[in-house]
């Protein structure tokens, strides 16, 4: 009691300048060498009777810190802002004191403004300190790669200080420069090349290489520099010996089929496209060897050759004959019509002079001698013969059927044109008769199984109620082969089913319903007298 008492009057008695030595007394210890400045100015640091005030103090001295609090940056800048700094940091414990409490096995690094990626992660391999100088801040700590690399850096700083263009965090050694972005793009074998084979002084000089071809190629060139520099002019970096020279475009010649594949000595003799050096261009300067004709077509070899291939022929028949050459005429060899001297003769056009023999095993002449009637150039064998122009369209099913299955002789013109002739034998198995010989009336061409007959339109009888339920055959008992005739009447078919022996007359229906027979109109039953 006696101490607070003193206290009590040392706090009253001080004012002005006597109370920071008051504060002094007070002190619960020194502060850190940082603060020691500030150790006689408490109000610097506190407001008196006021301990909400100090967070604001703190981060007037310490505007990095309040810069990242508003901007949201910065480990500080993520934690909650309502936290008050002295629950992390604690001052008045000596000179010496660490107030920076930090447990770098637990700190979460991505709470930062540079999260660790890549090798940065393994902890084994980078420590805090590698990147953290013990006299110098945590936040002081450089965020780019030439901060901490640039005793790394084997190009001396001739490539910049962005090293991310071609490095990564997770393998230094492993470069992923785009080289696109310079002028001189890596394309087909070039993509595989290493740096140093074009890049040979080193990774401080890689910019200013030549990018002319004959700078790394010249020990390649067969040509031994007859054609200049640019190789390029020729060849492509996807494969050396692929020659991609247009002769198409850069000669009055263009090289069409087997030609894009002979090499060029074959037809320059000369050294190769020197100035003056005329090369023939007519197939016969280089071909006559090769001429079967003995030269009886003349020297134009692509009046009938291709260059794609010799053996092949590109007379166009179609159109420099009045014969067009169609589907099986076509492999047909030119001497098998041209007997005599090729292209001499006179021909006639008409297909019975040829295939008068074919004729003569089949038809014998009873069809006539125009042969396109029926058959075509695709095939001798297949009927075109377009039915539909006949008295016997062929629909549904009738379009797959062969021709011998309705034509029995090769005459034709004796074949019956009605179902019931083809099928006969399709009825007896199942209506035999019973439903007559129009079998169209039930069924079409695209499916013998398939019917449609409406009873109720197509016939006086409406099929209703129980009538519905019976098959065909329950009312068309007998075979006919004319009209077909069946009783309308109930007592027609009903007269088994009678109770009453006639003696209500024959008009079931006035009291009897065809949806159930045991059904009564009610209005029909006798009322007692």
């Amino acid at each position: 009691m006696l101490m607070r008492l003193v206290f009590l009057s040392l706090f009253l008695s001080f004012s002005g300048g006597t109370w920071a030595a008051g504060e002094s007394l007070l002190m619960p210890g020194e502060v850190i060498k940082g603060h020691a400045k500030l150790e006689a100015k408490c109000e610097e640091c506190h407001v008196k009777f006021d301990k909400d005030a100090q967070n604001k103090l703190c981060k007037d001295c310490h505007k990095e810190v309040k810069a990242d609090i508003l901007n949201k940056k910065g480990f500080h800048g993520r934690l909650d802002p309502d936290k008050d700094c002295k629950e992390c940091h604690t001052d008045h414990k000596g000179r010496n004191a660490k107030i920076v409490l930090l447990d770098i096995k637990k700190f979460d690094h991505d709470e930062t403004d540079y999260q660790l990626r890549g090798a940065h992660k393994n902890q084994d391999k980078v420590k805090c300190k590698d990147c953290h100088k013990p006299e110098k801040k945590y936040r002081e700590a450089p965020s780019e790669c030439n901060g901490c690399h640039e005793k790394d850096d084997k190009h001396k700083g001739s490539l910049g200080k962005e090293c991310t263009n071609c490095h990564t965090e997770t393998n230094w050694k492993e470069a992923k420069f785009d080289h696109s972005k310079t002028k001189f793009a890596l394309t087909g074998k070039h993509i595989d090349v290493k740096c140093n084979k074009c890049h040979a002084k080193g990774p401080a000089t890689y910019k200013g290489e030549s990018v002319e071809c004959i700078s790394c190629h010249k020990k390649d060139d067969k040509h031994k520099g007859l054609y200049g520099k640019k190789c390029e002019t020729c060849h492509v970096d996807r494969s050396w010996k692929k020659i991609t020279f247009d002769h198409d475009r850069e000669t009055k010649y263009k090289l069409l089929g087997k030609h894009a594949e002979v090499k060029c000595m074959s037809c320059h003799k000369e050294p190769l496209y020197k100035k003056g050096s005329k090369t023939p261009t007519d197939c016969n300067s280089c071909h006559k060897k090769d001429d079967k004709h003995k030269g009886n077509f003349g020297p134009k070899c692509e009046t009938c050759h291709y260059e794609s291939d010799w053996k092949k022929i590109n007379f166009d028949h179609d159109k420099d004959t009045k014969y067009p050459l169609k589907f099986k005429h076509k492999d047909v060899k030119c001497d098998a019509c041209h007997t005599g001297k090729l292209y001499d003769q006179k021909l006639a056009k008409d297909c019975y002079s040829c295939h008068k023999k074919d004729d003569d095993k089949v038809h014998k002449l009873k069809l006539g001698k125009k042969c396109e009637s029926c058959h075509s150039e695709k095939d001798w064998k297949t009927d075109t013969y377009d039915h539909a122009r006949s008295r016997f369209p062929l629909l549904g099913l009738h379009q797959t059927v062969e021709c011998k299955k309705c034509h029995k002789t090769q005459l034709y013109n004796d074949t019956p044109m009605d179902c019931f002739s083809c099928h006969k034998k399709d009825d007896d198995k199942t209506h035999k008769l019973r439903l007559g010989k129009k079998c169209e009336t039930c069924h079409n061409a695209r499916s013998w199984k398939t019917w449609d007959f409406d009873h109720d339109t197509r016939t006086k009888f409406k099929l209703e109620g129980g009538h519905k339920k019976p098959n065909c055959y329950a009312c068309h008992k007998n075979a006919t082969e004319g009209k077909l005739v069946v009783e309308h009447t109930c007592i027609g078919c009903h007269y088994d089913d009678d109770v009453h022996h006639g003696d209500f007359g024959q008009r079931c229906e006035r009291c009897h319903v065809v949806k159930d027979w045991k059904t009564l109109l009610i209005d029909a039953v006798p009322k007692a007298r």
